[in-house]
């Protein structure tokens, strides 16, 4: 049973959480959100999906055995103990062509001409190498070097069996594995409609893009970077515009937005004042409402994470660093999961792509928050390795995150990390990050 709005709010209103405690309830509650309809698509209108359900294979793949090289099919123990000096002399008996069935059936003392890709014939076992062979007659081969059973072919099935499941339900289809359904036979897939994502920014001081700033009003810088961060998730943003510090309009803006899709995201007012109540509208949107209000963290203290009526919802900062880096932390999961991406259970730790590099500079922090600096990477060929030179500045300038290629995390329970120190650096906002 959910708890009213009002003690709802009480209980999680700017109520400062670590991170570790936000991602465990934020985990928690999109175990439990709508994920998108179930489609049938075209195999490569497949990439960046997720698949609905496990994919079995249909045939053996490869469905016969092949040579890998250019060369002769061989019975292996027919080249036991041939060299240079003493070859092992065999008939040719015809030669097998790519695309096609092998001629006949290799006998004992034969040697049948293959090309890479092309069918090994019944009674074959290896494939010489055509370097390792010359032609001695018209009608006869000298192989120079033994092969084992096995060596250069490759067995029907050994790559995949009839009825193996290739891909298990929760998949994000990659470019291989588009290769692998290809294989075998696919030529369509059933997987989850690629999510709708809204986003909308809030605050009197915004104008579109294309507009003209008055004195005291900036463009619009959130509603573009996220939306690029959420198609290059795999989703589809929707842009709602930008909403006005007006309670009223926003909760019509916002209820709007929430209604025509799957996830909504809405930028600015989210901290503590007297014209920040986007937390309030974002609570009574539908149950369970706000769940976190406040994390530990810089840049993106004023985070809200909330759930509503099975859609997730993200309050996130005004400020575009914050704005971005609260996403990246928070918004990525929640993409999958409506994707149809199992969500990993509270406490595991998210894979996540890094590069190894030394710290240029010494980091400073405060002990009980979680800190993430833009850095960027510069590879110094004298050391042979990369370096992360952090780059400083207010999160209300996105030119730092342009200027640099990722994140360094500073623990909660550090003060800081010194300059020399081996970091993990984290690309941040490329494509499927």
């Amino acid at each position: 049973m959910f708890c009213s709005w009002g003690e709802r709010m009480d209980s999680v209103f700017m109520r400062v959480l670590p991170v570790g405690r936000a991602l465990e309830i934020w985990r928690s509650a999109l175990a439990g959100v709508r994920t998108t309809g179930i489609v049938r698509v075209d195999l490569l209108q497949g990439l960046g999906l997720v698949l609905a359900g496990p994919v079995p294979a249909a045939g053996d793949v490869p469905g016969f055995d092949r040579s890998t090289v250019d060369g002769y099919a061989v019975r292996a123990a027919d080249t036991f103990g041939a060299s240079e000096s003493f070859p092992a002399y065999l008939a040719l008996a015809g030669e097998s062509r790519v695309g096609e069935p092998a001629p006949v059936r290799l006998a004992a003392g034969a040697v049948l001409r293959i090309a890479t890709g092309a069918m090994l014939p019944e009674g074959a076992d290896a494939a010489v190498m055509l370097e390792h062979s010359e032609q001695a007659g018209d009608a006869e081969i000298a192989v120079n070097r033994p092969v084992t059973p096995g060596e250069n072919v490759v067995r029907r099935g050994e790559d995949v069996r009839a009825g193996e499941v290739l891909l298990g339900a929760g998949h994000r289809l990659r470019p291989q594995d588009l290769g692998i359904l290809a294989a075998a036979g696919l030529a369509s897939v059933t997987v989850h409609r690629r999510p709708r994502v809204a986003v909308v920014s809030t605050g009197d001081e915004l104008v579109p893009p294309d507009a003209t700033p008055a004195p005291g009003q900036v463009r619009d810088v959130n509603s573009y970077a996220l939306a690029g961060m959420v198609a290059a998730r795999g989703a589809e943003p929707v842009l709602g515009g930008i909403a006005a510090d007006d309670p009223g309009a926003l909760r019509e803006r916002l209820a709007s937005a929430l209604d025509g899709s799957d996830m909504l995201l809405v930028s600015g007012g989210s901290s503590v004042g007297t014209r920040d109540f986007v937390a309030s509208v974002i609570a009574a949107l539908g149950e369970p409402g706000v769940l976190v209000h406040g994390v530990a963290l810089r840049p993106g203290k004023p985070t809200v994470l909330a759930v509503a009526g099975g859609k997730p919802v993200i309050g996130l900062p005004g400020h575009p660093t914050s704005s971005l880096v609260v996403f990246w932390l928070f918004g990525r999961e929640a993409v999958d999961g409506v994707a149809g991406v199992p969500v990993p259970p509270p406490g595991v730790p998210r894979h996540e792509p890094s590069v190894a590099a030394r710290l240029t500079r010494h980091l400073s922090s405060v002990a009980g928050r979680e800190d993430y600096v833009r850095v960027a990477l510069v590879w110094d060929g004298e050391a042979a390795e990369w370096t992360a030179e952090p780059v400083f500045g207010p999160s209300g300038l996105i030119s730092t995150l342009v200027r640099g290629d990722g994140l360094v995390r500073v623990p909660e329970a550090a003060t800081g990390i010194e300059a020399g120190r081996i970091v993990d650096v984290y690309p941040f906002g490329g494509v499927g990050q």
